[in-house]
């Protein structure tokens, strides 16, 4: 197979940073304007993942349309899912300037036609408008800090990062609700579309232009086979045991779909001349374990996360806005170990240590969450929490800057958008599994009848307390196991991490190409 990426093979031993040529000077870009300015862009986007739900009740009220109500979601998800790994490629072909153009333009006429939909199939196009155009600013703005930080000062920056994921999750449905009670849900949208501006005009700024001189082929039926293979499975996950069951024709079908467009991916890569997703970067250690890694650590962190507001609200019976209150420890745990692993990656150039902690924490933190119970304290659960947060922490920011560092800079978009692709896919598939054992459990626990996993404090505030006990007790029970799961996830991530080649953070081994 003749390998689409010149130069050695990412995580050899010559692909060491003593054999790289020194990247360009830093100082033509801005880089506090322009990491300041992506960052919102990032938040924006991860905020319009979790920011509707609590809005759904009044948007079905007021546009109907109640039978559509989960594509609202999925639309967003499905396309944001699809599009990463293109603006990856095409950045590395084109230039990132121009692709966040693209994508924040997509994004901000998405959120445009959603704040003024009439209607739920127009809403839940706007939806898919405003994926397309989230899913690349997930990867540009990691793709950006590769662009204008060095190797070793990257990890503090994708640690913030980070952060922004998790405090969009907790946050999101809290400022869904307090904008539909203080204006409309139409607002959730719009609001975006003068911050998007901003943040936009900021980056323009920071990030001068640069002129392309080489003509590329695009790879149009490698895209095609990898977003319809990412398209099946995340219809998949999202859609399993809602809208049909989960042994079913449509899950048979998605599940063959998705199979046969991965073959059909493999086949047309070998073959591409410019692959949007170049196979023999599997072939590197680096590259292939951290995207192992992204997996693992997106199916732990979604898996962990999703149920926790669920185990608060219907088991303690706290309101959904301190629910994500006590959720805030995590964000806290994360915070502090993106700090230390930002300083130690600086200090040292090193890195494979921090992952190989960062799971071994994770499997303490998840064991210990299998304890929760109804009367477990807040202290308690929230040293869980930190805990947690602390191993996830030094996860994220170590893989994406490890890949970034042991890829030629000329895919560093593709390398940075597979890690994306990797951790939204594990997330997604988790949340699915977790979900369907979850609800299996409850429906055992109350003998086999239905039981709504969404019911909330005012719910529960109407019925008896022995009712409200049992309920909580069967909630817990269903809940705990998860974790156990999560565990075993964090302890492969520990193997993995064993595995992981240690190339010191350096330089990349190829300037950047003249459309960068």
């Amino acid at each position: 197979m003749t390998s689409p990426v010149s130069g050695p093979l990412p995580g050899t031993p010559a692909d060491s940073a003593a054999q790289r040529p020194p990247e360009p000077p830093a100082h033509e870009y801005n880089v506090g304007l322009v990491i300041g300015s992506v960052a919102t862009l990032l938040l924006l986007a991860a905020l319009d993942q979790t920011i509707v739900s609590t809005a759904l009740p009044t948007i079905v009220s007021d546009l109907g349309g109640l039978e559509h109500l989960s594509w609202v979601v999925t639309a967003y998800i499905l396309a944001s899912t699809v599009a990463a790994p293109l603006y990856g490629k095409l950045g590395d072909l084109y230039g990132r300037r121009m692709m966040v153009f693209i994508s924040v333009g997509l994004f901000l006429l998405g959120s445009l036609l959603c704040g003024i939909s009439q209607d739920m199939v127009t809403l839940i196009v706007a939806r898919a408008v405003q994926g397309l155009g989230g899913g690349g600013l997930f990867v540009l703005a990691l793709s950006v800090v590769g662009d204008v930080i060095p190797p070793k000062e990257r990890g503090k920056i994708q640690g913030m990062f980070a952060a922004v994921f998790s405090i969009s999750s907790m946050i999101g449905p809290l400022l869904g609700g307090w904008i539909v009670e203080q204006f409309s849900w139409h607002w959730i949208f719009l609001v975006n579309v003068p911050l998007g501006i901003l943040a936009v005009l900021g980056f323009a700024m920071g990030f001068p232009a640069h002129t392309a001189t080489h003509k590329h082929k695009i790879d149009w039926s490698g895209a095609a086979a990898l977003s319809v293979a990412l398209a099946s499975i995340t219809l998949f996950t999202a859609l399993g045991g809602h809208s049909f069951a989960w042994v079913s024709v449509q899950s048979a079908a998605l599940l063959a779909l998705f199979a046969a467009s991965v073959l059909a991916f493999m086949a047309i890569e070998r073959r591409a001349a410019e692959p949007i997703l170049p196979l023999d970067l599997f072939r590197g250690n680096v590259f292939r374990n951290t995207s192992l890694l992204s997996f693992l650590t997106g199916a732990a962190m979604l898996g962990a996360i999703t149920f926790l507001p669920l185990y608060l609200q219907v088991a303690r019976g706290v309101t959904p806005m301190m629910s994500g209150l006590l959720l805030a420890p995590m964000t806290v745990g994360i915070i502090a170990a993106t700090t230390v692993a930002g300083r130690y990656m600086r200090k040292t150039g090193r890195y494979r240590i921090l992952p190989m902690s960062g799971m071994a924490l994770l499997v303490v933190a998840a064991l210990l969450l299998t304890q929760i119970a109804v009367d477990t304290s807040t202290l308690v659960f929230s040293g869980m929490l930190v805990l947690f947060g602390f191993g996830l922490g030094l996860c994220f920011p170590v893989l994406t800057t490890a890949a970034q560092n042991a890829v030629p800079r000329r895919v560093l978009g593709t390398a940075t958008a597979a890690g994306v692709m990797f951790r939204q896919i594990g997330g997604s598939i988790a949340v699915a599994l977790f979900g369907a054992l979850m609800t299996a459990r409850l429906a055992s626990s109350f003998g086999g009848l239905s039981v709504n996993p969404e019911m909330g404090p005012q719910q529960l505030a109407h019925l008896p307390p022995e009712a409200r006990a049992a309920i909580a007790g069967h909630v817990v029970n269903a809940i705990a196991p998860i974790y156990w799961i999560v565990a075993g996830l964090a302890l492969l991530g520990v193997l993995i991490s064993l595995l992981l080649a240690e190339v010191p953070l350096g330089r990349n081994d190829a300037p950047p190409a003249p459309s960068e």
